[in-house]
């Protein structure tokens, strides 16, 4: 296992549709996030900004390819889909990856780093 994330990482690039990348957007991230209640060690959704219609959702330490097809066709996230229909465009293959190395320098959470300490801290 590598550290806390673990071996095995799903990769989902998503396509938004022209001019419905903000709704999106603001439609999967919380469906993103809901990876973690299914088994997933950590979870990121990426918005490229050079291509703003291009997406990349990352799940990470799903322990079997069956753990994260509990969450893919979860009735939530089956629904979470439908509702962002039109949203996106088709079709959706997610990639399942085995993690080979992985790195980080943060020491602080990324809200922290990206407004910097707290006040009084």
């Amino acid at each position: 296992m590598i550290g806390q994330l673990g071996d095995n990482l799903v990769l989902v690039t998503w396509f938004a549709t022209p001019w419905r990348g903000d709704r999106f957007e603001e439609a999967w991230a919380p469906v993103a996030e809901a990876a973690l209640d299914y088994g997933a060690t950590a979870y990121a959704f990426y918005r490229d900004q050079e291509e703003r219609a291009r997406f990349t959702q990352l799940a990470f330490g799903f322990d079997t390819k069956l753990d994260w097809e509990r969450y893919w066709y979860s009735d939530e996230v089956v629904a979470a889909r439908e509702r962002a229909s039109g949203l996106f465009q088709v079709p959706i293959i997610p990639e399942w990856q085995r993690l080979i190395g992985f790195g980080s320098r943060a020491l602080v959470p990324v809200a922290e780093w990206a407004t910097g300490p707290a006040q009084g801290s």
